[in-house]
């Protein structure tokens, strides 16, 4: 029993981890988009 537990947890480990990286990199990707659109109305603007 202890054996399957523990092969549990060692396969979770990748897939949890995964989806903080896939979390932290959308986060990266929202942040290049804000400043994308800020630069953008900067420059609508004349500034």
């Amino acid at each position: 029993m202890r054996k399957m537990i523990f092969a549990a947890l060692l396969l979770a480990a990748p897939i949890i981890s995964a989806c903080n990286t896939v979390e932290g990199a959308g986060k990266d990707v929202a942040k290049v988009g804000d400043h994308i659109s800020d630069r953008a109305e900067q420059v609508k603007d004349g500034n």
